[in-house]
């Protein structure tokens, strides 16, 4: 992970955001030697969403406390996708 100042990163904020958003690479800003932010591509944050769903769904299955599903028929109906 990149660290820079927010002075510095603020001169250079257009390249860094694409630079974030292109390379999924992550910036940290410093203030006085310390983080105080994180530049985070979008994607990168959908990911760890999308392994903590999963993480979740495990740990209530292995617990028992899943409980029940909704049938695909109505999944399909509340989105609007009904089988033609």
């Amino acid at each position: 992970m990149t660290k820079m100042s927010v002075t510095e990163a603020a001169s250079e904020l257009g390249d860094l955001v694409r630079l974030v958003a292109h390379n999924r690479e992550s910036i940290a800003l410093t203030e006085d030697g310390h983080v105080v932010a994180l530049l985070v591509s979008p994607q990168v944050i959908e990911d760890l969403e999308d392994a903590l769903a999963v993480s979740d769904h495990q740990r209530r299955t292995t617990d028992g406390t899943l409980g029940a599903g909704i049938p695909m028929a109505e999944v399909r109906g509340r989105l609007g996708l009904e089988k033609k």
